[in-house]
């Protein structure tokens, strides 16, 4: 039966970026799933895989079709989380595609891959939500 795995993310640092996701998101390096080009990123908690960072030589891409979404609880959550986020290493992506009053803030790690943080006390954003 085919499943859903873990979202691989392509990165050009594998160091850089396994230490700022371990980070974001309270996860750990695996040891046992590692190798030159490749990094698994496990959650705390013995739970399982979370993440998969994949050595890239492409660039980044500034609309990606797919990307993480991150959900806090509130506003003040996340303007705290992206404030945390930014301190780590991320940076905050203006768009101009943003619907009125948006519930998402976008960020790109330090690789340039772009990820959203959402206030779910405001979402879903209409049916208008940019795609990043």
């Amino acid at each position: 039966m085919l499943r859903i795995g873990i979202p691989v993310i392509g990165v050009s640092d594998i160091p850089r970026a396994a230490a700022f996701w371990t980070r974001a998101l309270d996860l750990v390096a695996s040891e046992e799933w590692k190798s030159e080009t490749w990094q698994m990123l496990s959650h705390t908690d013995g739970s399982g895989r979370a993440i998969g960072l994949l050595r890239s030589t492409s660039r980044a891409e500034p609309h990606p079709r797919r990307h993480l979404d991150l959900f806090t609880d509130t506003t003040q959550e996340q303007q705290a989380e992206v404030e945390r986020l930014v301190g780590l290493g991320a940076q905050v992506v203006d768009r101009d595609l943003y619907p009125p009053d948006p519930d998402l803030v976008v960020l790109a790690d330090p690789d340039g891959n772009i990820f959203c943080i959402v206030d779910l006390s405001r979402a879903p954003s209409g049916g208008n939500r940019p795609t990043p």
